[in-house]
Parts: structure tokens; C-alpha cells; sequence
């Protein structure tokens, strides 16, 4: 079954750090890059960062650079996203996404930033 599944969302207080995790399914995940969106409240899905499966990294929104991290481990086919120095802004569904013929999702994962 073809599936992303994240994690590790949760609530942090201004400038605390969070680790989200996306577990994939094989067929979709060797060989495909992967990426890292979110949703924030009222807003469209936007791009955070994405990883080729030569580990590539590629950062899509310029608040995010030098604070967050994609990483992936194409042996237990999975990719972090490492963020620190969280910002109230950060706040929303994150969610894991790659595109093979058609995009595939996971559920997303709530991220909260307060102060």
C-alpha cells in the first residue's frame, strides 16, 4: 500500500526546535525526491523544502533557510525535517508529499508556535 506517514509535530514555545519524520512506502520513496509542505491557518499548501534521492537539499522559502534541515534515509525510507528557532509563523499542518504520475500525501502533522 502506497502511503506517507508523518510525526513529531507538536507545540513549542518561540524559539524551540521540533523534528518531523515521514516514513514512505518503498515504491514511492527510492529513487523520488520528497518534500516538505505546510499549511498555515486561512493559506495554500506552500513548499518548504524539498530532498532529491541523492540528497539534494533544496530550501523554497527563504524565512526557513538556516533554521530548518531536510534529511533523508533512503534505508529505512524516511526524511526528517530538523527546525529550529521556531517562529510564531512556522505554525500549521505539515505535511509529507512526493510525486510519482500523481502527487501522494500523508495526513499532515500540527506544528503550533507560541509565545
Amino acid at each position: 500500500q502506497v502511503q506517507l506517514v508523518e510525526s513529531g509535530g507538536g507545540s513549542v514555545q518561540i524559539g524551540g526546535s521540533l523534528r518531523l519524520n515521514c516514513a514512505a512506502s518503498e515504491d514511492i520513496f527510492r529513487g523520488n525526491t520528497m518534500a516538505w509542505y505546510r499549511q498555515r491557518s486561512r493559506g495554500e499548501r506552500e513548499l518548504v523544502a524539498t530532498i532529491t534521492a541523492y540528497d539534494n537539499p533544496y530550501y523554497a522559502l527563504p524565512s526557513v533557510k538556516g533554521r530548518f534541515t531536510i534529511s533523508r534515509d533512503n534505508v529505512k525510507n524516511t526524511i526528517g525535517l530538523q527546525m529550529n528557532r521556531l517562529k510564531i509563523e512556522d505554525t500549521g499542518v505539515y505535511y509529507c508529499n512526493t510525486y510519482m504520475s500523481r502527487d501522494y500525501w500523508g495526513q499532515g502533522t500540527q506544528v503550533t508556535v507560541s509565545s
